[in-house]
């Protein structure tokens, strides 16, 4: 079948099984997208505001699916958009595949119209990429792409394709890659490991595990809730390994890191074996590495050898797929319960509660709702079954110190580069993956308006995202670090907003603003119920903070809870 390269594109994609991308067209990708009218009864493109809106929707799908992302843009400034989103993949394991276009082969290195080395630009930033200048080469490299970016450790991959390779004609046919020669995705799991691993649990009198995104992307649920039944050793998460256990079971003890739970973060550092799963050891989670854990023996279950003892030194590695590695360590675990010590971590938590959680959920002040309050009436309408998506900032901390799930794949955030912006066009995504479960956005005045125009995507394409802005006048978490570390010095952080909710009904989506306590009830009550997209804007207290907090570089044990 002789073909041009553009539709040799889609019918690559329709073979990866894609159904849905997210896009904008131009110049140099013109091709591909006057294919991609030809089929757009088998492959739905989403026309998003702004390219960085592409690869966040691309990411919310991935994320909320475990399936790739597909994300589209023409050459220079629309491929340039897209590098955010893709760093924000690469740092947080979401598998992606972004297509852009380039200009002739002939202009390439000649300073063209809209042409840049986004080959160049994007290669600190992505798993694998890949100029395509010949159209006999598209299939291929197509292949490849989706192979390297679901397998092993996942990630973005990005593949720049010349507009003549576009045109030109070939014999098409295509073949999924399986395997790709120097490339190890999965290392092989060495069950001597396995058995160290296990006797030095089974021996523990304090033991602690923590766990991460890896648990999800490897599809471990099971074998994890399993392990801790077993083992009855308590298990605190990072923000991505959040959901992947319930939040209601009974060893869930809460979340590490920065603005995690007093006992997780406090107790880490008086445990004796540390057992890490599928998280890679983020300053963020263990601050001044010279101090963090240096009692325990720990033990790194990781697919990815570059993480192994790159910040933390481990007693024993095992390394190999998560879920393949919990499922021969069942059998050698001793069924056990650490009542003493999982009692230690409740008595953290009582302390916690009544220096901040029972103030945060339940305010007493005159100062005005707080964000704590509003996600916990949000858990109250859900009722732990929604995927909550957050932006960065305080928001962000209280969705996830406060949400509630019962299920996985269930939050959905910005963890390691921090992207503001990133949730309302992730929710997109994330509801285009899931349209049988309820997606509630959780955003700050600051990040809703770095991708605020992605309210006209959800205008055209009336996917019923839900939209909570959580309003306080300021870059929260910034003011915050002013107030805590700079005295006060509010430099640059007092945010002028506009009328959102005029904003938002612009795009003719249902909207509501509450300021007052005795109206958050029945305004989350509505737009839960709503079968439409919704925005409510939450005006909350201006200069709330959110603790417990570790400062930068600090201590784990040195954990401020105000």
């Amino acid at each position: 079948m002789k073909i041009s390269g553009a539709e040799a594109v889609i019918r690559c994609l329709l073979a990866e099984g894609v159904d849905l991308i997210y896009g904008y067209p131009g110049g140099a990708i013109m091709p591909v997208y006057d294919e991609l009218y030809k089929f757009q009864d088998q492959l739905h493109h989403v026309l998003v505001r702004h390219e960085q809106g592409a690869t966040h929707a691309a990411q919310g799908y991935a994320r909320a699916t475990g399936k790739v992302g597909v994300a589209i843009a023409t050459s220079g400034p629309g491929a340039t958009n897209l590098v955010t989103g893709i760093a924000d993949a690469q740092i947080d394991s979401t598998p992606l595949v972004c297509i852009t276009g380039q200009v002739g082969r002939h202009l390439l290195g000649s300073d063209a119209f809209q042409e840049t080395d986004i080959i160049g630009i994007s290669t600190p930033v992505t798993k694998w990429n890949f100029q395509i200048t010949e159209a006999s080469q598209i299939p291929e490299i197509i292949a490849k792409a989706f192979y390297i970016a679901r397998s092993g450790r996942p990630g973005p991959v990005l593949i720049d394709i010349t507009k003549n390779a576009q045109f030109d004609e070939f014999e098409f046919s295509y073949e999924k890659c399986t395997g790709i020669r120097s490339y190890i995705p999965v290392p092989k799991l060495k069950l001597d490991k396995v058995a160290e691993a296990a006797a030095i649990i089974n021996s523990a009198k304090k033991p602690f595990i923590v766990f991460g995104q890896g648990i999800i992307l490897g599809e471990a649920e099971e074998q994890l809730k399993a392990f801790i039944e077993k083992s009855g050793i308590p298990a605190g998460w990072t923000i991505l390994g959040l959901s992947a256990l319930p939040t209601s079971h009974p060893l869930n003890v809460g979340m590490l890191g920065m603005h995690g739970n007093y006992g997780p973060n406090l107790l880490t550092n008086e445990c004796d074996v540390l057992i890490a799963l599928g998280m890679r050891f983020d300053d963020r989670v263990t601050g001044d590495l010279k101090t963090y854990a240096k009692q325990a023996k720990v033990i790194h279950f990781e697919i990815d050898p570059a993480e192994v003892d790159k910040n933390v030194k481990t007693e024993v590695a095992v390394l190999g797929d998560v879920k393949e590695a919990l499922t021969a360590l069942l059998p050698l675990i001793d069924d056990k319960s650490h009542d003493a010590w999982h009692n230690v971590f409740k008595e953290k938590y009582k302390i916690e509660f009544d220096k901040v959680i029972g103030e945060e959920l339940s305010p007493t002040n005159n100062k005005g709702i707080s964000m704590g309050e509003t996600i916990e009436m949000i858990n109250k309408h859900s009722k732990g079954d929604a995927i909550m998506v957050s932006d960065v900032g305080q928001h962000q901390m209280f969705a996830c110190r406060y949400a509630k799930f019962n299920s996985t794949k269930s939050n959905i955030t910005s963890g390691g580069l921090g992207t503001m912006g990133f949730a309302l066009p992730a929710a997109i995504g994330a509801k285009m993956g899931r349209p049988d479960r309820e997606v509630v956005a959780i955003i700050g005045d600051g990040g809703f308006q770095m991708t605020i125009q992605e309210l006209g995507t959800i205008f055209q394409t009336q996917v019923p995202v839900k939209i909570v802005v959580l309003n306080n006048e300021f870059l929260g978490m910034v003011r915050q670090w002013q107030e805590l570390f700079f005295d006060n010095r509010y430099a640059s952080t007092k945010m002028i907003n506009p009328n959102f909710v005029a904003i938002a009904e612009g795009y003719h989506i249902k909207s509501k603003r509450v300021s007052a306590r005795e109206d958050l009830d029945a305004a989350v009550a509505e737009m839960m119920a709503s079968k439409d997209s919704y925005f409510l804007e939450v005006m909350v207290e201006k200069e709330n903070n959110v603790f417990p907090m570790i400062p930068t570089g600090a201590c784990v044990s040195q954990i401020r809870l105000s």
